[in-house]
């Protein structure tokens, strides 16, 4: 594949990006393996797409690592993937460390196993104080159920008395969400083939631009991701504007 790097103008880099990591499962079937190795091929590219954020600036990337439906997965495919995660965040701290990585979460984390549970946490510890690139991942995410949430919360605020209803805007719900703290989602990439957004940030894709990759995902690569950024940077973004508008 060329080299996408040349392309890509540095002045237009997405703020915030998101991926849909699809195709573990079959990547393994199609090379006549388990499941689980397929997950753990998924690490490389993974990296690689970290990296790749890192290089041309970006700011935030949101990774769909685990969905609030996965659990509904076989147990033992269930246990390999949070294992894989343990491990790899213990044997990637010094790569977030070296290139000023922060890393955080979205999602009901809480429902994880304690090791696995604190293994994270203790990572978003020691990198805290990082702030260079934003990592995310969603883990025991479900969108339907933050959105779900985010109206309980502020249900609570309004029989409290605290805000009325004429006060709720789709600023105070963004507040409530997960990614509250993060800018608006620009891109969301999904690979496979799939065109599907699989109950993941539902309110947050409002005006994302979505690309859609026929790569399994441990065959995604950093120059794919880029391909992914220069085909972001040639669309026109409107916001509801006409052509015209957004020229003038």
């Amino acid at each position: 594949m060329k080299d996408q790097t040349p392309n890509i103008n540095k002045d237009r880099i997405p703020k915030h990006v998101a991926i849909i990591m699809d195709g573990n499962g079959r990547w393994a079937r199609k090379n006549g393996l388990i499941r689980t190795i397929g997950h753990a091929n998924g690490v490389k590219s993974v990296r690689e797409v970290v990296e790749a954020s890192v290089e041309i600036g970006i700011s935030v990337l949101t990774l769909y690592a685990f969905s609030n439906e996965n659990w509904n997965r076989p147990k033992a495919e269930v246990k390999a993937l949070l294992e894989l995660l343990v491990k790899s965040l213990s044997k990637e701290l010094p790569t977030f460390q070296k290139n000023n990585i922060q890393l955080q979460t979205i999602g009901e984390t809480q429902n994880l196993p304690k090791r696995c549970h604190k293994i994270l946490q203790e990572t978003i510890e020691k990198t805290s104080k990082n702030d260079g690139l934003k990592l995310v991942l969603a883990l025991s995410y479900s969108s339907k159920l933050e959105i779900l949430n985010s109206v309980k919360k502020i249900a609570e605020k309004v029989a409290e008395k605290t805000i009325s209803p004429q006060d709720i805007t789709e600023s105070v719900f963004s507040n409530e969400l997960y990614t509250a703290d993060y800018p608006d989602l620009d891109l969301l990439i999904r690979t496979s083939g799939e065109y599907r957004i699989s109950n993941f940030l539902l309110w947050q894709i409002a005006y994302a631009e979505l690309y859609f990759s026929p790569k399994l995902w441990p065959d995604f690569t950093k120059d794919d991701f880029f391909e992914a950024i220069v085909e972001y940077q040639n669309r026109e973004r409107r916001f509801g504007k006409t052509a015209e508008q957004i020229k003038n």
